[in-house]
């Protein structure tokens, strides 16, 4: 079988074609770093815009790599939610439209289950069930994934996510966008134990995250610095903020595994390419006897390659309707919530190790 992926939930347009849920024969991202970096964040309506003009190029590139045509597709994998409405409507309708004109059926895809499982493509993936540690700009979340289908939240962000939270710091630093490898760049020249910043570990036996008090403590550090008109050193302030949210994050995923009793963790999502994070979660994965699931960089940032791979698992449910919608947040693993409903954590719990 077949498949032809489409991505288009934030500002990256990216087409994949997957043969039997495992052979990737082509997979192209269009990035719109150089169109939104003048603004220092991504700007829904511009995105959405280049989506429109780089969507047919970007499926057409990727039918040319794996050396196929569109009358040999058997499938389309595309992502629903969640992600901008604007930029994800691109991608669905464009699916739509294929769908109809070439009676191919296609199949919704999640973005989250995407990178749940992204650590399919690489050639040695853990055993059923493992934990996964989704980080990205919109995310922070732990699940335990029993098969290709069965997702359980254990937990996730209050507030910022982490990669929310290092965008938001780059910008108080004044570094370039995007700010997630501006930072992790910076702090490879400084020294993480140089200022301490909270660690935000709620309550002892909580998997939640929360990231807004430390990006608040960095704000005001630079604030009292200035006033005082003390020299600031970027590279300390960006390693030890980096290091402030890497052993939270390490921290909660490694304490899921132990209290589900499962021995491997899986990283995804586009935090998950943070040189220190992959670093520091493989360094006491070892120490503890968890082993750790890294996806190549590649596939932890938004790709159609992880689309398609999902799209393959849960073709069963594939359709040729033209009634589909997107949807911008995702309840995967919360049946139980309702769009609308929210729940806020405690407060932060400074030091660095859980109050537990």
């Amino acid at each position: 079988m077949l498949i032809l992926g489409i991505e288009s939930s934030c500002d990256e347009t990216a087409a994949a074609i997957l043969r039997d849920g495992h052979e990737l024969l082509a997979s192209v991202i269009n990035s719109q770093i150089a169109v939104h970096s003048p603004y220092g964040g991504v700007v829904p309506e511009l995105a959405s815009r280049h989506h429109l003009e780089n969507i047919e190029p970007v499926v057409v590139a990727a039918l040319n790599e794996a050396g196929i045509t569109l009358d040999e597709i058997d499938g389309l994998a595309v992502t629903q939610g969640p992600g901008l409405v604007g930029s994800l409507l691109v991608g669905l309708s464009f699916a739509k439209a294929l769908s109809l004109v070439k009676n191919i059926p296609y199949v919704c895809v999640d973005h989250l289950v995407g990178h749940l499982l992204s650590i399919f493509l690489e050639a040695e993936p853990p055993p059923f069930p493992f934990i996964a540690l989704v980080v990205s700009g919109g995310h922070s979340s732990l699940f335990r994934v029993n098969d290709y289908s069965t997702y359980e939240l254990l937990g996730r962000t209050k507030d910022d996510a982490a990669g929310e939270a290092f965008d938001k710091v780059a910008k108080i630093l004044g570094l370039p966008y995007p700010g997630g490898p501006a930072v992790s760049a910076a702090a490879r020249h400084g020294n993480p134990r140089a200022i301490d910043f909270p660690r935000a570990w709620l309550d002892c036996d909580s998997l939640d995250f929360s990231f807004s008090g430390v990006k608040t403590a960095v704000a005001n550090y630079v604030i009292q610095r200035k006033q005082r008109h003390e020299t600031l050193s970027t590279p300390d302030i960006c390693a030890s903020f980096q290091e402030a949210v890497v052993e939270v994050l390490a921290g909660k995923a490694l304490s899921a595994a132990r209290t589900n009793g499962i021995r491997d963790v899986v990283l995804a999502g586009g935090v998950a390419a943070n040189p220190r994070l992959r670093e520091y979660l493989r360094e006491q994965g070892t120490a503890g006897k968890i082993s750790v699931h890294l996806p190549s960089p590649v596939y932890c940032t938004d790709n159609a390659a992880m689309v398609a791979l999902a799209g393959h698992h849960r073709f069963s449910e594939a359709t040729r309707a033209l009634d589909t919608d997107v949807y911008s947040r995702s309840y995967l693993g919360r049946p139980q919530l309702k769009p609308g409903k929210h729940s806020y954590g405690g407060p932060e719990q400074p030091g660095s190790q859980p109050p537990c």
